[in-house]
């Protein structure tokens, strides 16, 4: 987080970050979302745009917990990729 003099007042630039989002389509036709590299950051919505905004709320709480480092070590996951994988049950 940056702090900047700007016009006799103080602006505070924040870092923008970018996370991996699953969006997964439930059993009542709404959407529940999670983000792999926040352990245990999900939420919900009845729409694709409802989700996406709360999911992008659901971080920025979960960021608001974290020191900068922990930010950093959370920032060098990444999803690689989604697989379909066939299981005999």
């Amino acid at each position: 987080m940056f702090a900047i003099l700007v016009g006799g007042g103080l602006f505070v630039k924040r870092r923008v970050f970018e996370f991996d989002v699953v969006i997964l389509e439930d059993e009542t036709g709404g959407f529940v979302a999670f983000v792999p590299a926040l352990p245990g950051c999900h939420t919900q919505g009845d729409s694709l745009d409802e989700v996406l905004r709360n999911v992008r709320e659901a971080i920025e709480l979960y960021l608001e917990t974290l020191s900068d480092e922990e930010k950093e070590e959370l920032l060098s996951r990444r999803v690689v990729g989604i697989q379909r994988v066939k299981a005999v049950g």
